[in-house]
């Protein structure tokens, strides 16, 4: 049935009258939601969502997913609107600008001649990329399959922790063939790589991948890693051959020069080894093909293990998780991994298409931060050296600015034992890397120096607040205070010429100020209480708003062409990403003293009101509440502390009905990395935080009408919303257990303790 038909009242018969057709949770998810890098569809150059629609595990080291792209801005290495598929990846990012990086082990069915280039989209006979039928595309939690029409082959991938497996259908060939790119790599190209025929069915191998190469912000983001392999194929490898590129020494390999006509007609003319004496090989840009005779129907399965420490890591995370098990039984294990997941929150009422983006956001907040260690506890250090810990998993990739804000928030009540690994992972790198300060954006132990503030003191602050403990306090606090001070306001008090640093990083120092009041330190917590409050600094009174400062003091030129009564929509005057409107909102932990800078609460509320009434219907990219993008998710649930909590209800029931929806072109801006995702699964939970470092969760209209926290120790948290509807989005009264409760926030132990909370809605 199709899903816009299939209503919630359906799904309740469903359940009464056979259990056997329940849905699992796995099946509500559309991993296709956000698969898209569309700039005119967004009406900006970040694009939508930027998610893969491929296979994983939860919070899993490997992503196997179609790649239909290497260069441009395109993260996940897939857009929806491209119309051919260059090769089947097992690791991936999810929901980042700036180029991207892995798509790591490129895999490929092809049939007639070799081509050892990839070729253009919309130029398939090129390269050994194919097109694929749109039509055939599915995507579920754990699995993606595709028909490729040029090669005539249905093409499988699913996933476990450490690896994935692909199946290929062949159609008759003498010479079906399994190809495998090692140079590729999402914005730019792996520097080395080695490939060795380990036995009749099984080969390993590397691929180092370094600034020279392009990658995350080709180059800039500083990568330095190495993909491990470790596979075997079910058919022996009777034919079996490497090509070899000659890439001149001198010559440059970042995104735009690997994707130039010149660059491409090298690789187009590599050098071909067919049943080659030796059965290992070393090169600046390596390939890999082996060729089955294949009757009609036949399948081919690809299986590897994937490290980031050496191949012997690879071997073992093969051996544990895929040696003797196969593609369907890895699938299976996949989609069981998701329902255990998944079933951390359930949700009653709402349509089928809202559960579907409901149980896809919290898949998207459960991708990262990933695996870094492998089966055996090993990982790579910041130092390059090889460590081991069975306290705690390694973890990577934290897309800080980002996260802080919900993904963080939502993780310390439904995954808390994730955020010790994630802070034990922040304090290792800092000591590792021989820096001593944590990374706002770490990627594979790069530290990559993106975006702004401090994020992970916010997510220690608001982990300790909350009791989450398990790591070394007082190394966590030296360290976070040496963030503190390798970036911050300074001397000033403020960043000059910048609204958003000054802002964020006088957040930062209050997180810094209530860690040190926990701790007993009281010469800290003054210091940091007074760096806190200096975001009024950057406030001014002449025009009523914040503005950028000089290193003098005095105010920064307004834009060409902008007024004192309009310069505050002007993007990326003093902001990052944003303009003075939406980032001057950004005071979570003193909104007290923004609202005396403002003109008071009345004021205040007015100003508020009109930024969201101005708001574009859609929510795509704008000068008012801009959803797609980060600085601006805290402030729908400042209506609450503003004492006019039914905006606050008005408004994230429209942002849930509109920002997202079951489609490719369902979350208006980038996923980054959970985040986007994350305020859906808290906003439509009825749950939010304005300041994370407060135990303290703003109360909205929920979408559902009953959601279950489902917590450690058989505890649960309950939200009933009775008479919930499309209509009743307001709240009438509530009952915290059964008592009348008045307030619109709830406590982080009020949660974490279990019991139910219950709301009247009406329309009004």
């Amino acid at each position: 049935m199709s899903g816009k038909f299939f209503s919630a009242a359906a799904i309740v018969i469903c359940v009464i009258t056979s259990s056997a057709q329940q849905p699992r949770l796995s099946d509500y998810v559309n991993p296709r939601i956000g698969a898209s890098t569309n700039t005119s569809i967004a009406r900006a150059h970040h694009g939508l969502g930027k998610t893969f629609p491929g296979a994983a595990t939860p919070f899993g080291m490997t992503q196997v997913s179609p790649n239909t792209i290497t260069g441009g801005d395109n993260g996940s290495g897939y857009s929806d609107e491209h119309r051919s598929i260059e090769g089947f990846a097992f690791t991936q990012m999810s929901g980042v600008g700036w180029y991207g990086d892995l798509g790591n082990l490129l895999v490929m069915p092809t049939t007639g001649a070799l081509k050892t280039v990839a070729g253009k989209d919309a130029d398939t006979q090129a390269g050994y990329r194919s097109r694929y039928d749109k039509a055939s595309e599915t995507a579920k939690a754990g699995y993606y399959s595709v028909f490729l029409t040029d090669y005539q082959v249905k093409a499988e991938a699913t996933a476990s922790p450490h690896g994935g497996a692909l199946r290929f259908t062949f159609p008759e060939n003498k010479a079906s063939r399994i190809q495998i790119d090692l140079a590729r790599r999402v914005g730019g190209t792996s520097v080395r790589q080695y490939v060795q025929v380990v036995d009749i069915h099984t080969i390993r191998g590397w691929m180092r991948c370094t600034p020279d190469g392009g990658g995350w912000g080709d180059g800039a983001g500083h990568p330095d890693y190495t993909v491990y392999f470790y596979a075997r194929f079910n058919k022996p490898l009777d034919s079996y051959g490497f090509w070899s590129a000659d890439i001149p020494a001198d010559r440059k390999r970042h995104r735009n020069d690997v994707i130039s006509a010149e660059y491409q007609n090298i690789v187009a003319n590599a050098k071909v080894f067919r049943n080659p004496d030796n059965d290992a090989i070393e090169g600046n840009h390596l390939g890999f093909f082996a060729e089955f005779p294949t009757q009609v129907g036949e399948q081919l399965v690809f299986k590897s293990g994937i490290s980031f420490v050496d191949m012997e890591g690879a071997e073992k995370n093969f051996k544990a998780e895929l040696e003797n098990a196969s593609f369907d039984e890895v699938r299976e294990s996949a989609r069981t991994l998701w329902d255990e997941a998944l079933s951390k929150i359930t949700v009653e009422g709402g349509s089928y298409d809202e559960r579907t983006i409901f149980y896809t956001a919290l898949y998207h907040t459960m991708l990262d931060p990933r695996l870094f260690s492998d089966i055996d506890g090993r990982f790579p250090g910041g130092d390059k050296q090889i460590h081991k810990s069975e306290a705690y998993n390694r973890r990577t990739i934290f897309s800080g600015w980002d996260v802080f804000r919900s993904q963080f928030p939502l993780q310390t009540i439904i995954n808390p034992t994730l955020i010790n690994d994630e802070i034990n992972s922040f304090i290792a790198l800092a000591q590792e890397s021989g820096r001593g300060y944590y990374e706002r954006w770490e990627f594979l132990n790069a530290y990559s120096g993106c975006m702004l503030g401090n994020p992970a003191i916010s997510v220690l602050a608001d982990a300790y607040a909350k009791g989450i403990r398990d790591y070394d306090v007082e190394k966590a606090y030296n360290i976070a205070k040496k963030t503190s001070e390798v970036s911050g306001n300074g001397a000033l008090g403020y960043t000059a010429g910048n609204i958003s640093c000054t802002l964020e990083y006088a957040y930062s120092d209050w997180c810094m100020a209530e860690l040190a009041r926990a701790l007993g330190k009281k010469a800290d917590e003054q210091y940091f209480r007074q760096r806190a409050a200096n975001y009024a600094q950057t406030f001014d009174s002449a025009t009523g708003w914040f503005r950028p400062r000089k290193d003098d003091g005095s105010w920064q030129e307004l834009p060409k062409g902008r007024t004192e009564q309009d310069y505050r929509l002007h993007h990326d005057y003093g902001c990052a990403e944003s303009n003075p409107y939406q980032q001057g909102w950004f005071v979570p932990h003193d909104l007290k003293g923004m609202l005396q800078l403002m003109g008071g609460k009345q004021k205040t509320l007015a100003d508020l009101t009109e930024f969201f009434e101005k708001t574009p219907a859609d929510l795509l990219w704008n000068d008012y509440y801009n959803h797609a993008n980060e600085p601006v998710h805290h402030i729908p649930f400042l209506f609450n502390r503003l004492d006019a909590p039914r905006l606050t209800q008005k408004w994230t029931r429209y942002i849930c009905a509109n920002a997202y929806a079951n489609k490719v072109e369902g979350l208006v801006g980038n996923e980054d990395v959970g985040q986007m995702s994350a305020w859906y699964v808290l906003a439509a939970s009825g749950l939010h935080p304005v300041c994370p470092g407060e135990t303290r969760y703003e109360i909205t209209s929920p979408v559902f009408s009953r959601i279950t926290f489902n917590l450690a120790d058989n505890k649960q948290f309950v939200i009933t919303a009775r008479n919930n509807s499309p209509e009743n989005i307001y709240i009438k009264d509530m009952k915290l257990n059964g008592k009348k409760y008045k307030k619109y926030y709830l406590d982080y132990r009020d949660i974490m303790r279990g019991g139910e909370l219950v709301m009247d809605m009406e329309a009004k």
